[in-house]
C-alpha cells in the first residue's frame, strides 16, 4: 500500500500535516468557485440591472447594461489569458435573464432564469447524495486531483462530500423559499435587490462549511500521482527487461565465440 492509499484522517495527521491539509482545501475552494474576482463577476451584472431599474424603470437600458458588463468581464478575463469559466457562465446566465424579460416584458423575469438555476442546483445536492454520488464530489474531484476515487477507495472523504453536498442543497432550497414568494408578490426592485442581498452571505457559509467538513476529513487519494509512478514503474520494469535480455544475448554469443 502505497502513502497516497493509506487513510489519513484528522486524528492521524500530525499538526503541521493537519495544516497542510486544511491549507490546501481552502485553495482549493478558492480556485473552484472563482475567489473574490468570482463573487464580484456573479453579483455585478445583477446590481447593475436593478440599481439602474430602480431609477428610471427602464428595462431595455438595465438589461443592456447588465449583458454589456458581462461581456466585458469575458473579455478582460481573456485579455488577461486567465480563467474565464465564472465570467462566462455569468453571460449565460444574464443572456437568458434578458431574453426571459424582453419577451414577457416584464423586468421581473430577468431573475427567473437564475432563480430555476438556484432551485434546480439545491435539488441536485439533494438528490446526487442521496443516490450515493455527491454533486459536490463530482464538482471538486478534479480539483484535487482524486477524481472519483473518493467513492470507493476513500469512505471518510465520500461521506465529508455528503455532508457538504446536503448543506450546499439546503442552503440553495432555502434561499429559493425566500425569493419565489418575492417573484410573485413584491415588485422587481424589491425583488432585485433582496437577490442581490442573497447572492453572496449563502454562497460563503456554503463554503465555509464545505471547507469545515474537507479539513476534517481524510486526504484526498492523488489518482494523477498515482498513475505517474504506475507509468515510471512500468517504463523500469521493461529497461530492466531490456537490459536482462541484452544481457543474456551478450552471454550467449560469448558462449558461441
Amino acid at each position: 500500500m502505497t502513502s497516497v492509499d493509506k487513510p489519513t484522517g484528522a486524528a492521524a495527521d500530525t499538526p503541521e500535516d493537519g495544516h497542510d491539509s486544511k491549507a490546501v482545501t481552502e485553495a482549493a475552494l478558492f480556485e473552484a468557485f472563482g475567489g473574490v474576482r468570482g463573487m464580484v463577476e456573479t453579483v455585478l451584472p445583477g446590481l447593475l440591472f436593478v440599481t439602474i431599474y430602480t431609477i428610471n424603470k427602464d428595462l431595455h437600458a438595465s438589461a443592456i447594461a447588465a449583458l454589456a458588463v458581462s461581456l466585458v468581464m469575458v473579455v478582460v478575463r481573456l485579455v488577461m489569458r486567465d480563467t474565464f469559466k465564472h465570467a462566462f457562465s455569468g453571460v449565460f446566465g444574464v443572456a437568458f435573464g434578458v431574453v426571459f424579460a424582453m419577451m414577457t416584458n416584464d423586468a421581473k423575469d430577468f431573475y427567473l432564469p437564475g432563480m430555476l438555476y438556484t432551485l434546480g442546483l439545491g435539488l441536485a445536492y439533494i438528490i446526487t447524495t442521496l443516490a450515493g454520488v455527491p454533486l459536490l464530489g463530482l464538482v471538486l474531484g478534479p480539483v484535487f486531483k482524486e477524481n472519483l476515487s473518493w467513492r470507493t477507495r476513500n469512505p471518510g472523504r465520500k461521506k465529508a462530500y455528503a455532508k457538504a453536498s446536503y448543506a450546499w442543497g439546503l442552503i440553495l432550497l432555502a434561499k429559493c423559499a425566500i425569493l419565489f414568494p418575492l417573484y410573485w408578490w413584491a415588485d422587481t426592485t424589491q425583488l432585485g435587490w433582496v437577490l442581490v442581498a442573497l447572492k453572496i452571505p449563502p454562497f460563503l457559509l456554503a463554503v465555509w462549511i464545505t471547507w469545515i467538513f474537507l479539513a476534517k476529513a481524510p486526504a484526498p487519494i492523488d489518482v494523477f500521482a498515482e498513475m505517474e509512478a504506475e507509468e515510471r514503474a512500468e517504463k523500469e520494469r521493461k529497461a530492466a527487461l531490456a537490459g536482462e535480455s541484452g544481457e543474456a544475448t551478450a552471454g550467449r554469443h560469448r558462449r558461441e565465440g
